[in-house]
């Protein structure tokens, strides 16, 4: 996962001239294929999904429909936009 976003920030910064990188952590949601187009259409969207919802209020939304149990104290850092 480090050298997915190592490499894949290094491109955007190339190809967008700007300052990016992804945030500290990262979380992983595996999707059964027949799900597969709303995963493409929630992308699309994804903007306009975040202008009423954070990505941490999300992040939580899935790992509770999930049935993941977290401790919110160790979701969120500084460094995390939080």
């Amino acid at each position: 996962m480090r050298e997915i976003k190592s490499k894949s920030s290094a491109w955007l910064r190339k190809k967008t001239g700007k300052n990016f990188s992804w945030q500290s952590g990262y979380g992983v949601f595996s999707v059964s294929p027949s799900q597969l187009q709303n995963v493409v259409s929630y992308i699309q969207n994804q903007e306009e999904h975040h202008r009423t919802k954070t990505f941490q209020e999300e992040f939580e939304d899935m790992l509770r429909s999930a049935g993941v149990e977290y401790d919110p104290k160790w979701l969120w850092h500084d460094d995390d936009g939080e």
